[in-house]
């Protein structure tokens, strides 16, 4: 994609590209946030642990089935090194809005049906959630494993592992008041 094939195509001049999006980076991060689904909705009913399984099934669903949250979490890990990629206006890639508003739009969306499950009464038994670190060992085996496309690789099994580690060490965490996984023994 080049600034010159979207001015062609859009039919607008290469000044006016620029007064709506500064940059290339800031243009792809705007069309990435309108193709991304919605999030998953957690199941209202059944225990903390199923109500979790279906969550981490469905977001590994639907991160397996959205190539375009793919693509755009691959480019956003990019990170700092957005400023790197070629750009007519460099310096401004990384810190800009329309990319913050992404980044801050897909972890809005992957944290808001874990939120409505550990906001839940059901989730006062494991204390205090880092919401972040939750999201990311329970998403992220499942996720991995079914975007690893092998052939035994059973992604529901993970799912189920992952949500039984979680909740092992966060409710020995919270009962041994524990700040860190090592001072809860696991």
């Amino acid at each position: 994609m080049t600034i010159e094939a979207v001015t062609r195509s859009a039919n607008v001049a290469r000044a006016t590209l620029y007064r709506h999006f500064p940059s290339g980076n800031d243009l792809l991060a705007a069309a990435f946030n309108t193709l991304i689904p919605p999030s998953p909705t957690p199941p209202a009913e059944g225990s903390l642990r199923d109500r979790l399984i279906a969550l981490v099934l469905a977001q590994a669903e639907a991160v397996a089935q959205a190539p375009a949250v793919l693509t755009a979490m691959s480019w956003l890990a990019l990170g700092p090194d957005l400023d790197g990629l070629p750009e007519p206006r460099r310096g401004r890639a990384a810190g800009s809005a329309s990319i913050s508003t992404l980044r801050e739009h897909i972890a809005r969306q992957y944290a808001a049906p874990f939120d409505a499950v550990f906001d839940s009464p059901e989730a006062a038994e494991l204390g205090e959630v880092d919401r972040s670190r939750a999201i990311a060992l329970l998403i992220g085996p499942p996720a991995l494993g079914r975007l690893s496309t092998l052939p035994d690789f059973d992604y529901a099994e993970c799912a189920r592992a992952a949500v039984d580690g979680f909740l092992h060490v966060q409710r020995a965490r919270h009962r041994t008041g524990a700040t860190n996984v090592e001072s809860a023994g696991a």
